[in-house]
């Protein structure tokens, strides 16, 4: 029974595992993401209108990547790449859009 019980809880595990996996867009805020900077305008560029908006309005930073907007668990990293296409590697929840970074670094 103890064997069925051990077998059963890995397997649960493993089917809850979810692959990294890449994802290319920019670096934006969540109030921004899909209107653009040019309705807020917080500073002279893309860059310091999203950093404006995350100090200044409580904004998260996301990954505009096409049509969808990820929010990303770091909050950290991203500072330094602000509205500038960059690679993320992570983990998609999928119910929730959010990705596990692992890393940022820009796209070539």
């Amino acid at each position: 029974m103890k064997i069925l019980a051990l077998g059963v809880l890995a397997a649960a595990a493993l089917s809850g595992a979810q692959d990294q996996r890449a994802f290319t867009g920019i670096i934006t805020d969540d109030m921004c993401a899909m209107a653009g900077h040019a309705r807020m305008r917080m500073g002279p560029t893309d860059a310091d209108c999203v950093k404006a908006c995350i100090v200044g309005h409580d904004a998260k930073y996301v990954l505009l990547a096409g049509e969808d907007v990820y929010e990303l668990s770091d909050q950290q990293a991203p500072e330094k790449f602000a509205a500038q296409r960059v690679r993320v590697v992570g983990t998609l929840d999928a119910k929730s859009k959010a990705i596990r970074v692992e890393s940022i670094t820009a796209a070539k």
